[in-house]
């Protein structure tokens, strides 16, 4: 009998943490980028200041997320778990008390070195709890906390910061208990299914129904360097992932900047760039499978995909010149949309390419290529911004309508035919 079916839900619960986990990263990560324009008017940061605080989260967490898997592999599951959303957690809190954008820098570096732990905590924990067969279901689900969080952020921080009168520090404080409620709870509940006292023999079975033929042998990272397959991955993680990031960091402060939008007034805009994001990076995904279903070959369908996803974004370009508020918000939740189909299609293009054994690796390189390039942009947004005002966002919105098409032309260049390699 499948568990699911039965009064066995144990790794549902499990699960339910993952998403929650998951939710507060993204309601602590989006503060930030919510109330920069009006925490530049309180603190009094320059443009390049600001550009220098989200680089130095982007190091912090691309130099972390090569190293956190290791990490957890060694205090394991339970104990990595709560250290990164405490360490997080506590980032955030401290924030309230910066005074100054290099206050703001120490902190967010905190915090991108907690954020960091999170997806590779939560991959080795679906690795335990879930059998192969349902895994792929379960990173769906508990990975869509970061769109429920992101979507959430730009409605409920606002409020809450109103609802302190307009102090700034609610925005970085009100998490604190959700949080520590989230790292009591998660030590008292869990453990290893094995460990599980609320684990039925049957649902332990069922857990380890499809285990027994995976490996625990490793791939070495010079391996899959030596590969132009890895290369490519990395490129199109270093030119897109950027994009996204300026989104986030700076989209709040180019709606202030352009259309005077108060904090009361953000919400809505950025509610709707994050929805329309979602669904559109899943009907982008579904699209590229449809193609594979149809009879198109790997090679074909998945670079297929990629163009149609750059498409979207192409038009994004218009939106420093937009006088309408909303015919700009579409533009970039448009593009947005392309930017998440593109994401769904990078990761699926390392289980099209490498083995399983080697995924975690490869994300691990290629997540470190994305926050790189973030960190870079985020540099240059800023000197750009300080140049030249608000004439500086012509540049980054033009970068990020034809990025995706110069990633997928140097994608083609190292990778002519997308086939499964034998590492």
């Amino acid at each position: 009998m499948n568990p699911t079916l039965h009064n066995v839900n144990v790794r549902w619960v499990i699960l339910i943490f993952l998403f929650l986990a998951t939710v507060l990263l993204y309601l602590d990560r989006s503060a930030l980028g919510i109330m920069a324009p009006f925490l530049q008017e309180e603190i009094g940061w320059t443009e390049q200041q600001y550009g220098n605080i989200n680089s130095v989260f982007m190091i912090g967490y691309a130099l972390c997320f090569l190293v956190a898997g290791m990490v957890v592999d060694r205090i394991g599951t339970k104990s990595g778990y709560a250290a990164s959303v405490s360490l997080w957690a506590a980032a955030q809190g401290l924030t309230a008390l910066a005074a100054s954008w290099v206050g703001f820098a120490i902190f967010r570096a905190g915090l991108s070195v907690g954020q960091s732990g999170n997806f590779p905590v939560a991959n080795k924990v679906l690795s335990e709890w879930f059998p192969r067969k349902e895994r792929a279901f379960a990173v769906g689900l508990f990975n869509g906390g970061a769109n429920v969080g992101t979507l959430l952020s730009p409605l409920i921080i606002p409020l809450v910061v109103l609802a302190f009168n307009n102090n700034w520090r609610a925005a970085f404080l009100w998490t604190l208990p959700f949080s520590a409620l989230w790292i009591v709870f998660w030590l008292l509940y869990y453990r290893k299914p094995e460990n599980h006292k609320r684990v039925g023999k049957e649902e332990l079975k069922y857990i380890n129904s499809d285990n027994s033929g995976e490996t625990n042998e490793k791939v070495r990272w010079l391996d899959l360097l030596k590969t132009r397959e890895m290369w490519g991955i990395c490129v199109g993680k270093f030119m897109a992932d950027p994009i996204w990031w300026f989104y986030l960091f700076w989209g709040a402060k180019f709606l202030h900047g352009k259309y005077g939008l108060n904090l009361q007034d953000i919400g809505l805009p950025f509610f709707t760039i994050y929805l329309v994001s979602w669904v559109g990076g899943i009907f982008l995904g579904w699209l590229t499978s449809r193609f594979l279903k149809s009879g198109w070959s790997l090679n074909r369908g998945r670079k297929t995909g990629f163009f149609i996803c750059a498409v979207f974004a192409l038009p994004v370009m218009l939106v420093p010149h937009v006088d309408n508020m909303w015919v700009a918000v579409a533009l970039i939740a448009l593009a947005a949309g392309g930017h998440c189909g593109w994401s769904a299609n990078i990761f699926s293009l390392m289980s099209d390419i490498f083995p399983r054994k080697a995924t975690a690796s490869v994300t691990g390189i290629g997540g470190f290529a994305g926050a790189a390039g973030g960190a870079l942009a985020a540099y240059l947004v800023g000197s750009s911004l300080e140049a030249a005002g608000m004439d500086g966002y012509v540049i980054p919105f033009f970068v990020a309508s034809i990025g995706y098409f110069i990633a997928l032309a140097i994608i083609h260049l190292l990778i002519p035919r997308i086939r499964p390699l034998n590492i």
